[in-house]
Order: structure tokens, then sequence, then C-alpha cells
């Protein structure tokens, strides 16, 4: 007899020839609810087995590697499946072999045996995982697995191209072309460019099957993983042949860790910032500066950063006539705009010879990170003002905001000072202070200017413009 209880604990059960005993104990709180019935011997496990199974192969060709992802699925018609077998073909990899029933699996003499944790009797799902290597490119015998012992077996198999290639020739043999939806998810899920997928054609399980690829291969092409979009000089010139630079870049980065900037000969940096911050720059083996630059996500556009530099570069006094070489810092990245704003003193009359600039009238800049980074201590209408020949300097206005006379709104409260103290003591005491910060040197834009344009940089290419200048008479002829 075959017995079920409810309401209790079933802890001993003797069966003989004549008789059968059962032992329980019942909780006080229920009954003790017992179920029997005429015990139905099941002789399934001693019926021959019959298996029928489906295969789903998909491997990816790699230029040295191919990857090997199955997934099969058994059906058990009679009897029950302890274990399977599975063809290996000659020098394939096994790596992995995953399923909930799945108890121990072992390659040996050519084929893998998965054992189950119990006899399987109606249906079975696992996923083996493997590898091999295989030519770069020509023909390439496609390894297929093969499911031993079973009636009938249906599947197919697909193969797609990794990296930079294509397949040219099929030669196929029990198989038949087929959509890459029919094959199930993990086929259909794959977005490859160069992806052939085939069906087991309909027969016995041991019927031949052979599959030859022909692949050609192409030199991947180098793709840019960071720009300068926008490059913005303000220069300011003197008579004494000193130049002082502010450099301001709009960088996109995905892979970069460093901005590579090569001063001017005799150059000395003054201040380095990016994004508003000041930074402590490297330095390169070659003397060159080396900015961090932030890396945008995987998968996002990487946004524009605005990196900015200042440097003074000490030259020859300007005679009453002559050429001046304005040489710019030269980047490791393309640039694709460039411009330049040139401050020289005002009894001097300077133009611009032809070279990569050329003269324009004054342009705010295109990128939102210079926009919204340039110096706000001077207004676009100053400036436009300054380049239609300004014969004298024009001090800045003040912002529009502010109120320069009612000095009681400079003054800070003695209580807020006193907090500040007291807080600067407590960030002091604490350690928070990690080091002294640079020095962020702003632009002073003083007398008449020119502005000039440029386009597309090359990387490692030092851009310059070259200007005339001419001292200009006094009136009555002096």
């Amino acid at each position: 007899m075959d017995i079920r209880l409810g309401g209790g604990l079933l802890s001993e059960k003797t069966e003989s020839g004549t008789q059968s005993k059962w032992v329980a104990y019942g909780r006080g709180n229920e009954a003790l609810a017992f179920t029997w019935r005429r015990k139905t011997e099941d002789h399934r496990a001693t019926q021959p087995l019959r298996l029928r199974g489906s295969l789903t192969e998909l491997l990816g060709l790699g230029e040295d590697t191919t990857t090997i992802n199955a997934e099969e699925n058994l059906e058990v018609m009679q009897g029950a499946a302890g274990k399977v077998k599975i063809q290996i073909p000659e020098k394939v990899t096994i790596n992995q072999v995953l399923g909930a029933m799945v108890a121990d699996w072992e390659v040996k003499g050519g084929e893998l045996t998965v054992t189950f944790l119990e006899p399987v009797e109606r249906t079975a799902r696992f996923v083996i995982t493997g590898e091999t290597r295989s030519p770069r490119d020509g023909d390439i015998a496609v390894p297929l697995l093969r499911l031993l012992n079973v009636e009938r077996e249906t599947g197919g198999v697909a193969v797609e191209v990794l990296g930079a290639g294509e397949i040219k020739d099929l030669k196929t043999e029990g198989l038949e072309s087929a959509d890459a939806t029919d094959l199930g998810e993990m086929v259909a899920n794959r977005q490859s460019p160069s992806l052939a997928a085939f069906r087991f054609r309909s027969g016995e399980g041991n019927s031949r099957r052979s599959l030859i690829v022909s692949i050609a291969r192409y030199t991947p092409q180098a793709v840019l993983m960071a720009n300068v979009e926008e490059a913005r000089y303000q220069v300011l010139v003197s008579s004494e042949g000193k130049t002082f630079v502010q450099a301001r870049y709009a960088v996109r980065n995905n892979q970069r860790n460093f901005l590579k900037i090569t001063l001017p000969p005799g150059a000395t940096l003054w201040s380095a910032s990016l994004s508003g911050r000041p930074e402590r720059p490297g330095q390169a083996p070659d003397g060159s500066a080396l900015l961090p630059l932030d890396k945008a996500r995987a998968g996002e556009e990487a946004p524009p950063l605005a990196v900015e530099v200042v440097y003074l570069v000490r030259g020859s006094a300007w005679s009453d006539k002559g050429q001046f070489a304005l040489a710019l810092p030269a980047l490791d990245l393309p640039v694709s705009r460039t411009g330049l704003l040139v401050y020289h003193p005002p009894l001097f009359k300077v133009t611009a010879e032809p070279s990569a600039f050329r003269s324009a009238p004054y342009e705010n800049p295109v990128s939102t990170a210079l926009a919204a980074a340039r110096d706000d201590s001077r207004s676009v209408a100053g400036v436009a003002g300054g380049i239609a020949d300004r014969a004298t300097a024009q001090p800045p206005p003040p912002p529009p905001d502010s109120d320069v006379k009612d000095e009681s709104k400079l003054k800070r409260p003695q209580s807020e000072t006193l907090a500040l103290l007291d807080k600067f003591k407590a960030d002091s005491l604490s350690g928070k202070r990690a080091g002294i910060l640079p020095i962020r040197v702003s632009f002073p834009a003083f007398g008449p200017s020119l502005f000039l344009v440029s386009e597309l940089t090359a990387e490692n290419q030092a851009p310059s413009a070259v200007l005339s200048f001419q001292r200009e008479k006094k009136a009555g002829g002096k």
C-alpha cells in the first residue's frame, strides 16, 4: 500500500508479505488523517530508452578562436534517462555544462557525458559552452556537435563572423538554409552583420552533416576616440615682445586619459584648469604638459569638456615696422575649428598675412563648453567694438547687477566672517587640506584687437599666424 499522512509526522513504516505497519505522531490542535491506496508498480525505468533531441548551436568565428554555445532539449519517449552522450569534434574544448537537472559532466574519447540528478522521464534542458582554435581566414570546417543514441535530432546551427570580416562562400551537407529567427532566442538575438543559419535536414540521428565556410578578413580602420571640437585663443601682445596667451579647448573624449599640450619654445605655463577646476598638469618625457581628461560612460555620447591653459612667452621688442610670427600650442588631438583673438599695442597698426588663419568678424564660441566657461568680465559687445579698429583701449564696464558705489554691500557681516574662520580651522585640523591649489589666472583684455579663424588642424601640428605691424604716425606727420 502507498500511504499519505496529514496533520502529523510519519516516523516508522514497515512492510511484509501479509501486512503493512505505520507509526505516526499527531499534533494536539488538528486531526491526524491517513490516506492510502493500493501500490502500483512503475515499470518505466525498466523499459528500453527512446530519446528525441533538439540541438541548436551558435558559433562565433574570431580571428584565432571559435566560441561554441549549444542549447540541448531532450524529450524522453520511453524509459528514463540517467545520462546522455554528445559527440564532440576533435580539438574542441568544453568549458561548462549548465542545467537545472545536470549533476556532473565529463569529456572522454570524443564524447561528452552529462549525468542528471535523477533519471529524466519527460524533458530536460541544458546549455554547453566551449571553444576551439580556428584559422583567421580562408576555408574553415565548422565543428558540429551531435546527440548520440537518439531516434531523431532536430535543431540547427548558426555561424557568425566576429570582427572585420564576412562569409564569402558556404559548403553544406545534411543542412538546409534557414532564417535566424527559426533557431530560437539564442540565435535570433544576435545582430551580427555577417551571420548564416541552417536547419538540420530531416532524417535519422546518424545522418552525415558538415559545414565549411570561407571567411574573408579586412584590416579594421582606426576611428576617432577623442577630438577637440573647438579651440579658442586670446592673445595679448606688447611692444616689448611679451606674449600672454589664454588657450581654451572644447574636448570630446571616449578613451583618452590625458590631453598632451606642447607649448611654443620658451613658453612658461602659468595656470591650467579642467571644467573650471584648477589642475596640476603632468609632464611628458619631451617636456609637454599632460592634462587629465574625464571619459564618457560606455554607450553614451561624450559631452564636451572645457580645458584651459594660460602661458607667457618672451620675445624680441617691436621696431617701427616688421612682422611677428605668433606660434600656438600643438595638441595630440585633431582640432575642428579655431578662433584667435589678438590684442595688440594701440600705437601700432596690425594686419594678418595669408596663412592657415584668415580674418573674420568676431563670433562667440560655438561649443557649449566654451560658451559656459568664457570670462564674463568683458561683454561681447565690447569685444565686437574693439575689433572695428579701436584707437584706444576701453576698460571693461562693470557687470549690470553690480553696485560699486554702495560700499555697504561689499562688507561681510562679522558673524559670517567668524563662521568662515571656524570652518577653515575645523577643516585644517581634520586633515581635509590636500595641498595648495594652483592659481587660476584671468586674461586681461586690453587694446585694439583683430579676430582670425582656422579650420581642421591635424594632431601634433602647431598652428601659427603671421602678423604685420607698423607704428602709426601722430597728427601733424610726427
